[in-house]
């Protein structure tokens, strides 16, 4: 990272693909300098490399975020070659898939390392300079799972709920402090995370793009909480309503999907 220019600089951790390269991607279009990080080179030079070609600033910082002190020196980094850093977005995330019943300690674990304390640790070393200069976005990416969980997501939703309510006490915290957190819930994402699941048509994968340009909305008008698509409301409204009557939605309309087989 060398010459970086003085303008708006936004860090997206899982950066190489999916929801991370197309919000890059978005950012870039829309002004940013963007660092992207996550652990895989190549591909996160592959997508610096088409934001490039397109006129956007863009910047390359491995990092991988389950390691506290990686991620510190990541955020030392860019400040200290960007000079400044306006939107932290915790992108970063491992799924995994088991039964309910058979999910054991080291699940949660391994869960919780990436999409909670990935995200925690992110949270922890950018957001004192946020606060000294009283500006910036802290961006979690969540999951819908993390508002209504599917029956093969315990470990993953588990990590992401947690994660929703961090931010949602981050967010009341901070209320007039410059620093605005918006917390994403997405449905399911045409990501090669999940690229061997099979869902209904009624569930199915939207672009990783759709996400990203509602995460630009969400930033410019400061939303506290985005989900999309936005019909996974209606879910999520079916089971405040009824636990009973979400149950039976998730149920009769396979929205658990199915793991293509080998």
């Amino acid at each position: 990272m060398t010459d970086v220019p003085r303008t708006r600089v936004a860090l997206i951790t899982g950066a190489s693909s999916g929801i991370g390269a197309a919000l890059a991607t978005e950012l870039a279009g829309a002004g940013h300098t963007v660092v992207l990080s996550a652990r895989g080179v190549d591909r996160l030079e592959a997508t610096a490399a088409r934001i490039r070609g397109c006129g956007g600033r863009a910047l390359v910082v491995p990092c991988d975020v389950a390691d506290r002190g990686a991620v510190e020196d990541l955020v030392s980094r860019v400040l200290a070659e960007a000079g400044r850093l306006d939107v932290v977005v915790a992108n970063a995330g491992a799924y995994s898939r088991k039964a309910a019943t058979q999910l054991g300690r080291v699940d949660f674990e391994s869960a919780f390392a990436v999409n909670f304390f990935g995200a925690v640790h992110l949270v922890e070393a950018a957001l004192p300079h946020l606060q000294r200069q009283r500006s910036g976005h802290l961006v979690l990416m969540t999951s819908f799972d993390a508002k209504k969980a599917m029956p093969h997501d315990g470990a993953y939703a588990a990590a992401k709920a947690a994660l929703a309510t961090f931010g949602a006490t981050l967010r009341q915290d901070l209320r007039g402090s410059g620093v605005h957190v918006c917390t994403v819930f997405p449905g399911r994402v045409d990501t090669p995370m999940i690229d061997d699941l099979d869902v209904p048509a009624i569930s199915a994968k939207i672009r990783p793009e759709r996400v990203a340009r509602a995460v630009v909305r969400a930033i410019r008008r400061r939303r506290p909480e985005v989900v999309v698509p936005w019909h996974c409301g209606l879910l999520a409204w079916a089971d405040m309503v009824s636990p009973r009557l979400g149950d039976w939605f998730v149920r009769v309309l396979d929205l658990d999907g199915r793991l293509r087989s080998p």
